[in-house]
């Protein structure tokens, strides 16, 4: 192990370490490049793992006992944006307006990437001694019926919200293991939200160099509409 990764391991496991260091570089650009540095620089063992890492439920003091369910509402609150996204998907694949091959095949395989996320972070919930946030019933008929057009742009603004989703709570995550899970999540949710962004015209960087978060209000707000109950 490297002393950079050494520095970077005591950053992620110490939130308050955590915190003077994103107070002293400064800006929500700091922190952004932080966490993507941090998933580049995982230990040994997470480079021979794939997945997300198995989370442990930290024991022993009251302060940790409030870490646990801090973590556990952010989980949650993951996992019912991952439970709309991979409803989304679904549906569009099922309603079979999406016509064009190649846009159906990124759209089922962006679906699929969603449905594991589904899974990964209910065991993660699990592992944490929580309870899985219930599915919601989701609205997405509007959308549909509007075309190949809406459904892209829509899939589109979803993605980019999710990974904004994530970089939004990274700073407030207290488990190692949870913000490494999470930070595989956002990779990807990015990954995603380019490649979308590409299909409907607009840039792979919205944002520009760094991405902007978003907060749990935020989204929760953006994503209202689509979900009936």
């Amino acid at each position: 192990m490297t002393d950079t990764q050494s520095t970077m391991e005591v950053l992620a496991r110490d939130p308050s370490s955590r915190k003077r260091f994103l107070k002293m570089v400064g800006g929500t650009g700091a922190a952004s490049a932080f966490a993507v540095f941090l998933a580049a620089c995982g230990s040994d063992d997470d480079d021979k793992s794939s997945g997300p890492p198995e989370v442990s439920k930290p024991s022993g003091s009251k302060a940790s006992g409030k870490d646990v369910k801090s973590d556990l509402e952010i989980v949650n609150y993951a996992l019912t944006l991952e439970y709309l996204e991979a409803d989304f998907y679904k549906q569009v694949i099922e309603s079979g307006e999406v016509k064009d091959k190649k846009v159906a095949e990124l759209a089922m395989k962006i679906g699929e990437n969603e449905q594991e996320h589904v899974d990964a972070l209910t065991a993660t919930v699990n592992q944490l001694g929580g309870t899985p946030a219930p599915k919601p019933t989701t609205k997405f008929e509007d959308v549909i019926s509007g075309g190949p057009d809406k459904i892209l742009k829509t899939a589109a603004e979803v993605e980019n919200l999710g990974a904004a989703a994530y970089l939004g709570q990274a700073g407030k995550i207290k488990s190692p293991e949870v913000l490494a899970a999470a930070l595989s999540i956002h990779s990807v949710e990015a990954r995603h939200a380019a490649a979308l962004n590409t299909l409907i015209g607009e840039s792979v960087t919205p944002d520009g160099a760094f991405a902007k978060p978003a907060s749990m209000d935020e989204v929760l707000k953006a994503v209202k509409p689509f979900i009936a109950s």
